[in-house]
């Protein structure tokens, strides 16, 4: 067994983030399989396309002939799991994709795995790691003056996103207790950074000011979200992968919680000074729309666990990791302009033109 692994949703956005990372270490090889949905995306994978130890290959997590025989061809070390639909808004007009995807799929994944592994030799049984990589909106919503989330909180997922993810790690938590799998599991706050496909918040606003259109806030703007930059992410699931403890899991946050109105402010004054209007400022353009159902309050993680036993700890605070975001952004606006034609137009019609004004 040499140092390949498998990584599911590798096209997506965190998914393309780590990609990129573990290849320009010269880590080892990468088997990236992505179904390609609207938010896979081939063009997340350009840095890396020409090489060597990159192979990508289009099929879904639950299709398990497909990962079977790259299991046996390819006989990785690990699978790094982060296969999953994610958006909570999508989730609440179409919540099929997700049951299917993110629980049904990812059993396909894990009985997959389960009999690659059952058959590797002792030493390689030893050696070999699953990390399933998972969100914090699994536990549910806190109040302002709750502790944040630790790796005990129990689960109290409240959107069909979230019960989904929530049941896919009950699922990787069952066959390490069942069957003795070498699993790992990964809970981190909300991720912004490049490749970030714009329904989410940040690159929402960015892409939205740009073109002179409403900056939608949903509710007052005082649901509070951890921030995590993706690359300190990245860094902490290879951190899990070398060192984690079989069977635990590890919350993954960056120490930086911000209601949603202070981050479109702050990505608003970044732009003022980086692309400044003929008149006025970006925050004229902010518009408070209905909230969307379900709302969770407050999210907050509590990284203590993986800095005390593993030693990590987020290299990026907010104000470094927005600046690098929004200049990536700015310098990658063919990209933008690639991902936010077409099927996303569709989209945010859907999803925020059609809401009334708060």
């Amino acid at each position: 067994m040499d140092n390949c692994i498998v990584v599911t949703g590798g096209a997506g956005f965190i998914g393309s983030n780590f990609v990129n990372a573990w290849l320009q270490q010269g880590l080892g090889k990468v088997i990236n399989l992505d179904k390609l949905t609207y938010a896979g995306n081939l063009e997340n994978l350009s840095e890396v396309q020409n090489d060597k130890n990159h192979l990508f290959v289009k099929a879904d997590i639950g299709d398990r002939e497909v990962v079977a025989r790259l299991l046996k061809q390819y006989q990785p070390r690990a699978i790094i799991n982060f296969a999953a639909e994610s958006h909570v808004d999508r989730s609440i007009h179409a919540p099929d994709a997700f049951i299917q995807t993110n629980i049904v799929g990812t059993f396909h994944l894990l009985e997959e795995v389960r009999a690659y592994w059952s058959a590797l030799t002792d030493a390689a049984k030893e050696d070999f790691r699953f990390l399933h990589i998972s969100t914090d909106e699994v536990y549910g919503s806190l109040s302002a003056s709750a502790p944040a989330f630790k790796e005990t909180h129990p689960y109290e997922p409240n959107s069909p996103y979230s019960a989904s993810k929530a049941a896919s790690d009950h699922l990787v938590r069952a066959y390490h207790h069942t069957y003795g799998m070498p699993m790992l599991t990964t809970n981190c706050s909300n991720n912004y950074g490049p490749y970030h496909f714009p329904e989410k918040l940040i690159p929402l606003v960015i892409h939205h000011a740009l073109e002179g259109k409403p900056l939608p806030i949903y509710g007052d703007g005082s649901n509070v979200r951890d921030w995590l930059y993706v690359g300190d992410h990245c860094s902490a699931i290879r951190r899990v992968l070398e060192a984690g403890k079989i069977g635990e899991t590890y919350n993954i946050g960056g120490w930086n919680e911000m209601s949603n109105l202070d981050v479109v402010y702050t990505l608003c004054d970044r732009l003022d000074a980086l692309r400044p209007k003929s008149k006025g400022s970006y925050r004229d353009q902010i518009t408070y729309v209905t909230d969307r159902p379900g709302h969770d309050r407050r999210y907050a993680i509590d990284a203590s666990k993986i800095e005390r036993e593993l030693g990590w700890k987020p290299a990026e605070t907010f104000e470094t990791g927005i600046q690098k975001t929004v200049a990536w952004y700015l310098d990658h606006q063919t990209w933008v302009d690639h991902v936010t034609s077409g099927e996303y137009q569709q989209w945010v019609g859907e999803n925020y033109q059609a809401r009334e004004k708060a």
